[in-house]
């Protein structure tokens, strides 16, 4: 449910004094009015109206996918990050105590290269002995459960969070897993033919460097296991439904209902063996990816795996390895042309990313290198506003469902007690999270990352009997970018609160637009199309009545079918039902926030500012939240498999639905962008 944007922040206090003053209001912070594209029309295009002199000018760095103002926030921290990392390498002793020096020595071993040459496949022995000596499924089927705390690969995942029928507890979910590349569809659709067949030369180059004997021939194999693995597996817009991603099984039923694998095995594995009950998402599948196991010939799995475990591994071994890994996860994928810096990929391996958007956080030291970036970067007055902010767009919230004009009684009176239980964290956990006793040193850089991967699953394992944490976060402080929890929590991580995302001298329009949109998009999360299945105690339970159930899914029908027309690259068409939780979202964050902007004038007329309207000021700023280009690999891989839109039609695809757009541009029946009142999508 995460998301990423680029927006402008205002205190409540300039909020509130929009219309009290007259002349030079407001810094020359907010809209780029340099950026606007004045040959086209709004109502033609309003995403190039409001960024096209920008796009033109933006060139996509060599060593990245797309470019964004999100993205100079992320370059900002980054160095931010860089720095307080290189300061602790220079103290660190080669096996420290403290925090900082555990931060310092794992970026020193990471930084290493002679080091890494000189040892080349080596520190991967570990892993490839026990995939050779596995000489029965049982045992792979342990290997996989211990992927969980090293390198390699598994049919299936795993991972603890709330158990979303018994909401005071945790539960241990297991979904389809087993895919090298993003989607199901790589597989399984022509378009991405180039894809499989370099898939096919990347696992032959990996299984050459690590020595697996005739490495052509079980690479062939291993794509062919991974096209079956797809057909097996549900589509990602499928796993969006949480009812039928919810089946309970103790694992006796587990082992009967999908036989073919062995269970106990990698619960064992896994370290969960003692668990009595596990969660299954994509029920249908779990038989078939059974099946698929107990048939596959059992050198073609040993293959797969040290295929896996060389994958994981690459980054931290010699150049060979993560020059391979680059180009096919990077180039072939992504679109990427160059390497990033050295620097930039140590930072990464020791600091992680956005493990919810796809970022790197197995085996890192995250959360340690949060407590020094808060401690540095973070001032503390910060978190009273953003508080503020997401009170009066709670507040906005509140006013429009208790006006909707589709939705009874009874069903109101559940989605404002929902509303009510969502609690703001901003900055930082209150808890910050033990390493005292993970042992790093600064010779060991695969080591490294095996103990602090083994401490961040024990530390999910170790809490899985008692009660559920509510003051959890599941985005580090360093992540640039919000998120609606599975706790009915709001999150603000340190780092998306600093400029040009945060800043308390800008004119509240574009703050509205900007970062209360945000804020508005978080918050009806909890009301799309997976959110509304999760009660005020965030229970998977059904409260809604069936008049206003269907009256709901007619209209997010309404906004599917514009999405679906929507092109992002040639020939490839946004999945509505893939996007339809963020678009959604995005719809109610912009309704929502303009409604809490109109709200805080108090009826004073606002300002003009460089001539123009509140309004025109509110959607540019939106737009210009988006405003980024991407490489043609990377916005096909993310129309395939990610569930936001393409920024584009984040923009366009929103603003169309919102009726005080079009007066505030002067859209009319002929303009592209044109849908009739009696044709808008209106939701929440």
């Amino acid at each position: 449910m995460s998301m990423r944007i680029t927006t402008l922040f205002a205190s409540t206090a300039l909020l509130l004094s929009a219309a009290t003053f007259s002349g030079p209001l407001y810094p020359p912070v907010g809209l780029d009015m340099s950026a606007a594209d004045a040959a086209t029309r709004p109502g033609d295009d309003f995403f190039q109206f409001s960024n096209g002199a920008w796009l033109e000018r933006m060139a996509i760095p060599a060593d990245k996918s797309f470019v964004t103002e999100a993205q100079r926030v992320r370059d900002v921290t980054e160095v931010q990050l860089h720095e307080i990392i290189e300061a602790a390498a220079a103290h660190a002793a080669h096996q420290p105590s403290s925090l900082e020096g555990k931060v310092g020595a794992f970026y020193r071993a990471f930084m290493d290269d002679a080091r890494r040459e000189k040892l080349g496949a080596r520190p991967l022995a570990t892993e490839l002995k026990a995939i050779r000596a596995s000489r029965t499924r049982a045992q792979l089927a342990a290997l996989m459960g211990r992927s969980t705390t090293g390198f390699g690969g598994s049919l299936f995942g795993v991972y603890i969070d709330t158990d979303l029928k018994d909401t005071a507890h945790y539960a241990v979910y297991i979904n389809q897993g087993g895919l090298s590349l993003p989607d199901r569809d790589y597989y399984l659709k022509p378009d991405f033919a180039r894809e499989k067949l370099q898939l096919r030369d990347y696992a032959e180059r990996l299984l050459t460097l690590t020595g697996w004997p005739v490495p052509r021939v079980h690479a062939a194999e291993i794509v062919a296991l991974e096209a079956r693995i797809a057909l097996a597996s549900w589509t990602k817009a499928q796993q969006r439904d949480l009812p039928k991603m919810y089946n309970r099984y103790t694992p006796a039923e587990l082992q009967g209902f999908a036989p073919g694998f062995d269970w106990a095995s990698y619960l064992r594995g896994a370290g969960l063996a003692g668990k009595q009950r596990v969660v299954v998402g994509e029920q249908s599948a779990f038989p078939k990816l059974a099946e698929i196991f107990a048939k596959t010939p059992l050198d073609t799995l040993q293959a797969w795996a040290a295929y896996q475990a060389a994958d994981s591994a690459a980054p931290y071994l010699s150049n060979d390895f993560a020059e391979a890994r680059f180009r096919f996860h990077d180039q072939v994928l992504l679109g990427i042309k160059e390497r990033p810096a050295r620097w930039k990929e140590g930072v990464k391996a020791v600091a992680g990313g956005d493990c919810l958007a796809g970022g790197a956080c197995f085996g890192t030291l995250n959360w340690a290198v949060g407590q020094l970036y808060t401690a540095r970067f973070f001032p503390a007055a910060t978190k009273a506003s953003i508080q503020a902010l997401v009170a009066e767009l709670m507040a906005a919230f509140h006013t429009r469902i208790e006006h909707l004009d589709w939705m009874g009684p009874a069903t109101r009176a559940e989605a404002l007690r929902k509303l009510d239980t969502y609690v703001v964290k901003v900055g930082y956990p209150d808890r910050p999270r033990d390493y005292s006793r993970v042992v790093i040193r600064d010779d060991d850089v695969t080591g490294n990352v095996r103990r602090a991967a083994a401490a961040d699953w024990a530390f999910s394992v170790d809490r899985s009997d008692g009660p559920v944490d509510t003051s959890d976060w599941f985005m580090t402080p360093q992540t640039v970018d919000a998120y609606n929890g599975s706790l009915r929590d709001i999150v603000f991580p340190a780092a998306i609160l600093q400029a040009p995302d945060f800043d308390p001298g800008a004119d509240p329009a574009v703050n509205y637009g900007g970062i209360g949109a945000l804020v508005g998009h978080e918050l009806t999360h909890g009301f799309d199309d997976a959110g509304r299945t999760l009660d005020a105690s965030g229970a998977l339970r059904d409260w809604w009545t069936e008049a206003d159930a269907a009256a709901f899914k007619e209209r997010a029908a309404t906004l599917g079918a514009q999405y679906a027309t929507y092109e992002p690259v040639a020939g490839l068409h946004i999945n509505p039902e893939l996007t339809m939780g963020e678009n959604l979202a995005d719809l109610g964050g912009v309704a929502i926030a303009l409604e809490a902007y109109h709200a805080s004038l108090h009826g004073a007329a606002p300002p003009l500012i460089d001539g123009l309207s509140g309004d025109e000021r509110f959607f540019r700023a939106y737009a210009q939240s988006w405003r980024g280009k991407g490489r043609d690999d990377y916005i096909r891989q993310l129309t395939a498999s990610d569930p936001h839109s393409f920024r584009k039609f984040r923009v366009n695809g929103v603003v169309r639905n919102i009726d005080a757009w079009y007066d505030a541009f002067n859209v009319q029946p002929g303009d592209k962008l044109y849908v009739e009142p009696a044709k808008r999508a209106r939701v929440w």
